[in-house]
């Protein structure tokens, strides 16, 4: 399905040339106003204004509206009193912007700053359109129709904003409905997080605690967790056979039967039973115990897959409008070559997993053969491995700005496909990778969804003990995503 996103604000004859233009490049087209009277419209603008505490419900619903046409294109019409919200809905639907001519200077330039991609501009007369990339330069042309049915066919460049991103977790995550274990039942932030994923009807959640006491703290709390199943640790009549079943799992390694009959009464790793005996999907925890506390039961237990060497950690960064990966983040302090090379492989399948085409910079201080050195060396030799799998869906040593900037990458790196258009990085040590996250974080409001666990058989995600409700939310969706792969 082709779609554009269209602004003009004072005239709607507008709208009906462009979509005799669209009709002359498509079979059909539709026009969808989200925010309006019109007949397909989602709300109208009062309710839309009566909707801002939950904005992001909202864009859920024009999303889910958009999917639902069935013509090969769409005309979507934003509408002046929204603002820059109109950019949000644009980047949303991953769909280029045309203004028309008497309205084109004034919100370009709000526009250019929320990262939108245009297409150009309209007048009754001719259609007029520049192509354009992550820096924005208009040319304006004259066109014909079948030209701008070219044009919107080839316009390839993928937004994947935050909203998008979640949206899609969601859709994929009811498609599958696992069980995900939230061990930290006495946290008020998984309760929360808890009662978003079962009002979303996303998965099944089995929560570890007291029943009473947390359906009690929930209660208080204004929370809905009807459809949760509890379980206690401390007095199941699952724990004796979890106690014998770890027993013979860790005798070997010096655990007794006293000693394990102990340790099933941790949370973590009754949780990891559970996962282990199919009796749930994926575990989610950390947001009150250490990394160490929610990753040493799943090494223990679950294990690494057939054929890794070593556990990593990648983080899901969700800017305003793309989505990258950065790995790793959590685990090694030191990683070899073979580690790094790994580690790319295993994150370029993540990527894949969440319908992002990966393209992999294998990072450094320096670019090509730009720098010498016993850490460029590493990379160089981490790159040359990972592509006998990757191929040229991975590329280094790379600077990060010839990693994400297409004008360094021709002058440092012509030839790569990877340089100017990188989405998934593996940085060269654990100082390198946790640095750059919190700092890209921090410093540009990115959602840092993870650190998500590479390489077990069965998938167990940390939380950080600062984490917030959204990212408990979104890292229990793509636990369930991970559970699908197997």
């Amino acid at each position: 399905m082709n779609g554009v996103f269209f602004i003009s604000y004072n005239d709607e004859s507008y709208v009906d040339e462009l979509k005799k233009l669209m009709d002359g490049c498509f079979d059909s087209s539709e026009i969808f106003i989200p925010i309006g009277s019109s007949k397909n419209s989602i709300m109208s603008y009062e309710e839309f204004l009566n909707s801002l505490d939950d904005i992001k419900s909202v864009e859920f619903k024009i999303i889910d509206k958009f999917n639902d046409f069935k013509s090969k294109s769409i005309i979507v019409v934003g509408d002046k009193r929204l603002g820059s919200f109109n950019a949000k809905i644009a980047n949303n639907l991953d769909i280029p912007v045309i203004f028309s001519s008497n309205e084109y200077k004034i919100p370009k330039i709000d526009l250019e700053r929320e990262g939108v991609k245009l297409l150009g501009k309209i007048d009754k007369k001719d259609l007029l359109f520049a192509k354009s990339g992550k820096n924005i330069a208009l040319t304006a042309l004259n066109v014909k129709p079948e030209i701008l049915a070219d044009e919107m066919k080839s316009f390839t460049y993928t937004i994947t904003t935050p909203v998008k991103f979640e949206y899609d977790l969601y859709k994929r995550a009811r498609s599958i409905k696992k069980t995900v274990v939230l061990p930290e039942g006495d946290d008020e932030r998984i309760l929360r997080a808890a009662d978003i994923l079962l009002k979303k009807d996303a998965l099944n959640l089995i929560i570890l605690g007291d029943e009473n006491d947390i359906k009690n703290k929930a209660l208080n709390l204004g929370l809905n967790l009807t459809n949760a199943k509890f379980i206690n640790p401390l007095n199941s009549p699952l724990s004796k056979d979890f106690t014998n079943r770890l027993y013979n799992l860790r005798k070997d390694k010096g655990v007794t039967l006293e000693k394990a009959s102990e340790l099933i009464k941790d949370k973590n790793y009754f949780a990891t039973m559970l996962i282990l005996l199919n009796m749930a999907d994926g575990v989610v925890s950390g947001a009150v115990g250490t990394t160490a506390d929610t990753i040493r039961p799943a090494l223990q237990i679950i294990k690494t897959q057939d054929g890794v060497s070593s556990v990593s950690g990648a983080f899901i960064m969700c800017l305003k409008d793309r989505v990258y990966l950065f790995s790793d983040c959590a685990i090694m302090p030191e990683p070899t070559a073979s580690n790094l090379a790994e580690v790319a492989t295993l994150t370029a399948n993540m990527a894949k997993s969440f319908n992002i085409d990966p393209k992999v910079a294998m990072l450094s201080f320096a670019t090509g053969e730009s720098g010498c050195g016993q850490s460029v060396d590493k990379v160089k030799e981490a790159t040359n491995l990972a592509k006998t799998i990757l191929q040229d869906r991975v590329d280094g040593p790379l600077q990060f700005d010839a990693a994400v900037d297409m004008v360094v990458a021709q002058k440092k790196l012509p030839n790569s496909k990877v340089a100017g258009n990188a989405n998934v990085f593996v940085f060269p040590d654990l100082n390198s990778a946790n640095i750059c996250y919190k700092a890209v974080q921090r410093t540009t409001n990115a959602i840092a969804i993870g650190p998500i666990l590479q390489g077990l058989k069965k998938p167990v995600n940390d939380l950080s003990r600062g984490c917030l409700v959204e990212d408990i939310v979104n890292t229990v969706l793509i636990t369930a995503i991970q559970a699908n792969k197997g």
